[in-house]
Formats: C-alpha cells, structure tokens, sequence
C-alpha cells in the first residue's frame, strides 16, 4: 500500500511490481487484482487480463509481453520457444529482472514517474481533469460508464492502468504545449495522431491460460517475417522522456509494446491521483511497418503509393465495427485476398503474430487439432480523431491447423464458408428488398433488417462450425456440412419474411427491371426468385451435392450476387507524419 498520508506527497510510492493494479479473471471464473510479480507468478491459474475496456486489456497485455520478451531476453530461436512452452516455471526470471528494475516501476518516482514525464507542465501550470485519460469518458460524454459527468480521482491503481491506455489508445486533436517542447506554437501543439496502437486493426492469440496467452505471443527472434534489432528495449530500460521528442524510429517489438506516444505527469495527493497534464509524446508513422509491428493486419495503399510515388506501401487494416471477427476471418488467415496483377505481391498481409503461430504448427511445436482464440480489439475514432466512437472487441476460436503453411486446404474452406453465409444474407436480403418493392414499400431498411438478422442467425452457427474443424478429417466435405446448414436457416428466415410480407406484398405491382422488362411482382413471384437464387449458391439442402446443381435463378437478369472479398475497414487517408487511419 502507498505510505502514509502523514509523509510529504513527494515521498509516496507506487511500486507496479508488487502494487496489485492488473485486473485479472481466474481460472476459476474470480476476479482479482495483482501486481506485476503475481501476475508472472501465477500466469498458470489466469484467464486472462480483464480491464475497464478491451483496449485497456489490450494495452496491458502488450506491457506484459515486453516484461517477458526482455527479462528473458527471447526467445531468440523456435527452439528456444519449445523450451519455454514445455516449462511450467519458464516465467521464473521475470521476477529478478523485476527486482532490477523496480525503480522504473514506481508510479509516483519524484524524478523518473512510470510512463510520465516529471516536471511536466504546461507555460500557465495548468491541471486539467482526468477525463483526458479515463477513455470512457471522451470529451466529457460517457461511453459506456458510470462515470458522470467527469472523473474526480482514480486511485493509483487504476490510475497506473489509464497511463498505459493513454499511450497506446489516446484520441488525436489539439493538444496543450509543454514547457520544453519546441513542437509548441501559440501554446498548442496541433494533431499528431492517436497512440500507436489507436492505429491498429489488433490481433492476439488466447490460449487456455494467461501463461499460454503469453507464450502463443511470445515470437522468437529467428522469425524471418519480423526485424528485431540488438538494441531493441522497453520504455523502462530508455532515459525518461523529457517534454520533446528526439524523432528516433521504433527498435523493435519491446519499444513498440511500449512506445510513449504521450507525454503524462499525473498529480496526486496520498489518497490517489486527482488531475493530470498531457501533451504530445513521440509520433510515428505507421506506413511499412508490417516488419516491425505483428498485432495488425496489413493492407495495400495504392492512394499512398501514388503520392508517395514509391511501391509497396501497407497500412494497418483496421477493424470494421459493423462486422463480427468471423466475417473478417480472410484477413486472418491469407495474405493474398485481392490479387493486385503484374506480379506486384499481395494486397494483404495476415497478422505477423498469426505467421508465428502458423510456423509453430507448420514446424510441429504444437499439434494441428490444438485450438487457439484470436482476439481482435481496436477502435473507432470520430469526429477528427478527437473521440472514441466505438470498441472493437470479438474473439474467434479456431484450430491451428487453419494456419499450417504447406496445408491451405483448412483454411481455404474456412474462408470459402465465410463467404457462403454472406452470399446467403445477401440473397436474403435481396428477397426483403423484392417483398418491399411487392408492396410499394421502402427497400432500404427492410434489406438492412434483413441482413442484420442473417448475420445474427448465422454468428453462432458459424463459430461451432469453425472449432469443429479440429476434428473434421475432410476440410471439404465440412465446408459441405456447413452450406447445407446455411440454406436450412435461411430458408427459414425466408420463410418468415414472407410470411409477414402483408396482403399489399401478395396484390404485388408492376415492376421494371434493369433490362427494361415488367414483370407483376408479388410476395409469391419473390419467393421464387429468392428459393432459386439460394439453391444456385448453396445447392439443395438435404443433398450432399456441391453449389450449383439446384434450380437456377429465375428472377430477371439472374439474381445470384458474386461475393465480395470479406474485407475489414480500409480507408485511406491522406499522408501526413505521423500517418493516423481511421
């Protein structure tokens, strides 16, 4: 516990190595709060890290990783990870490399605060209130919080939490100057950008325990597909940031789970922390860093590439709220989704964490039927980047062997199923838009409704689906389960539709095609249309016949809608430094 209130605030102390402040879930389904020492201590009888947001478990969980990445100086071969992954006290040394570096943990040092700078300030020493770090409380409007209007004070505990949410997650906009920093014009400094991982479509693997959570993502340093660099080193083990930044690139994954994009000094008294002052910390720039940073996918730019006049140029493939993690599986397990042409390489680069754990199984450090959780967290920004609009937080269990390397046949079904339930909600939404149009009605948000709802029939459906490839000896014949599945639901959720068209849908009315053709359109005339165009996609449902054997398509002009790449957000935006996409 930090001393007592009796003693000069200046002489308070909150050591994150033995404070409790990581929220925790256990084994058991009891939540906890540890310190960094138990946390390593008992990783084997961990969940995983909870906190007030997934961002925050996020965030924190990359601090863990460079805990061990660098108290165990590794792994630095595939070999060595085998070793790590077969001893249950492979974590042991994390407690002497915390012992070493305690001082640096100190959330209250008078001279080297964790992850603040001391004596930050703005030219009028102002302080301003905690909401500019407590992340469900943007700009003052709650996002999903009970906190209202604004935070008063956190305790050191949770305070130690925001601090690392702030570098790794913070918004973007104007921010006030620091004394000392020679970016400061009028007083602010203008945008820079989110926190680094802000920027991130993020990706993690969960395995049973945190203990295996941590070591999944624990990527050996012979990894081909990343740079690691010999001075490569967390933010703890560098001289404490001043107001300014020095400009240098990100050494390697330590520096990056770690990176100080924020300057942060937080003032409190012996009861907790009661404001705090931020400003702008080191910027970076997130183009063609698929070497560096592997908890992201990665997407071609061509919009960068023209103005940059320079060729690749990947960004980090955001998540798209609106879609579940399920939809985006491509993103996931391929690098080539779009084919650019000319030889030019893929459009996409899968996760580099997902490359490592795909080489794990490929070199056979873990068996093909083992199952894994991707985890996938981001946000959205709004309004100039200067609010959080939306958290991104869904996971995905799935069997390793969708990652083999020299066997894509897993994987390539997996992501064909993917795209027989959006082929299948399109088509279902097609028949809402006909009923619509029987009845003179709207068509807009009945196809919404609609694809909402086939979605939601189908999320479940598709998880248990996907796990149960760990015991599917024919990827194939799975996949043939798995459509014949996706045409009974639908099918009743036509049938619904249908049911409910109203007796105007089942009058009908003329309708004209887009070849210029009229047809009397009714709620029975788009029933048809609707059963051939998902027989044409998913064949027939009581047979195990491939798609393409059951009736054709009736409708006019051949309704069957061609797929379209399940695809996560991917907007450019203009080329600035640092480059910030949301």
């Amino acid at each position: 516990m930090p001393e007592t209130a009796s003693r000069s605030p200046d002489a308070l102390s909150f050591d994150l190595t033995s404070q409790p402040w990581i929220g925790v879930l256990r084994c058991d389904g009891a939540q906890d709060e540890l310190s960094l020492r138990q946390v390593f201590a008992q990783a084997d009888e961990l969940r995983c890290v909870l906190g007030e947001l997934a961002t925050q478990e996020f965030s924190l969980f990359r601090l863990l990783l460079a805990v061990a990445h660098d108290a165990l100086d590794g792994p630095g071969d595939i070999e060595e990870w085998a070793e790590l992954w077969k001893d249950p006290d492979c974590f042991a040394p994390v407690q002497a490399y915390l012992d070493e570096h305690h001082g640096r943990f100190d959330l209250l040092h008078p001279v080297a605060p964790f992850g603040q700078t001391a004596g930050l300030r703005t030219a009028k020493d102002e302080v301003f209130s905690l909401n500019r770090i407590v992340a469900d409380v943007p700009a003052g409007e709650p996002f999903f919080s009970a906190r209202m209007p604004d935070v008063q004070r956190l305790s050191f505990a949770e305070a130690a939490r925001w601090v690392v949410h702030v570098h790794a997650y913070d918004t973007s906009g104007i921010k006030s100057g620091m004394v000392g920093d020679d970016r400061v014009r009028g007083g602010k400094v203008y945008p820079l950008g989110t926190g680094w991982a802000g920027g991130l479509g993020g990706v993690f693997i969960e395995g049973r325990t945190l203990h295996e959570t941590l070591l999944l993502n624990l990527v050996a340093a012979d990894t081909e597909l990343l740079n690691f660099s010999a001075d490569d080193r967390p933010a703890w083990r560098r001289d404490p940031c001043g107001p300014s930044s020095d400009g240098r690139p990100a050494t390697g994954l330590r520096d990056l789970y770690t990176w100080q994009s924020r300057r942060v000094r937080l003032h409190h008294d012996a009861d907790g922390v009661h404001g705090v002052v931020l400003g702008y910390g080191d910027p970076l720039v997130s183009r063609n860093m698929h070497q560096s940073e592997p908890m992201t996918a990665w997407r071609r730019s061509p919009a960068q590439e023209k103005k940059l006049g320079q060729s690749p140029v990947f960004l980090p493939l955001e998540h798209d709220p609106s879609r579940a993690a399920w939809r985006g599986i491509a993103a996931l397990l391929a690098d080539r989704l779009e084919d650019t042409g000319a030889g030019q390489g893929p459009s996409r680069l899968r996760p580099r964490i997902l490359e490592w754990v795909a080489r794990l199984v490929t070199e056979g450090h873990l068996p093909r039927r083992f199952l894994v959780r991707t985890r996938v967290v981001g946000v959205r920004y709004g309004t100039q980047q200067s609010v959080i609009d939306e958290v991104v937080d869904d996971r995905l269990e799935m069997p390793v062997v969708l990652l083999h390397g020299q066997d894509p046949a897993y994987a390539v079904q997996a992501i064909a199923a993917a795209e027989d339930a959006d082929r299948a909600v399109r088509i279902l939404g097609d028949l809402a838009a006909d009923l619509a149009r029987a009845s003179g009605s709207e068509q807009g948000g009945p196809k919404a409704a609609a694809h909402a709802e086939g979605f939601d029939a189908l999320d479940h459906a598709y998880r248990g689906w996907l796990s149960g490839m760990a015991k599917a000896p024919d990827p194939f014949e799975h996949r043939h389960i798995w459509q014949r599945q996706v045409r009974q639901t639908v099918d009743r959720l036509g049938d619904r539709l249908v049911a409910a068209a109203g007796d105007a849908a089942w009058e009908g009315r003329i309708h004209t095609d887009n070849k210029g053709g009229t047809h009397w359109l009714n709620a029975s005339l788009a029933d048809v249309w609707f059963r051939g165009r998902l027989a044409r996609a998913l064949g027939d449902p009581g047979s195990p016949d491939v798609p393409g054997t059951g009736s054709g398509d009736t409708s006019p002009g051949g309704g069957l809608h061609t797929p379209q790449p399940t695809r996560w957000s991917d907007t450019d935006d203009a080329a600035t430094a640092p480059e910030v996409h949301a």
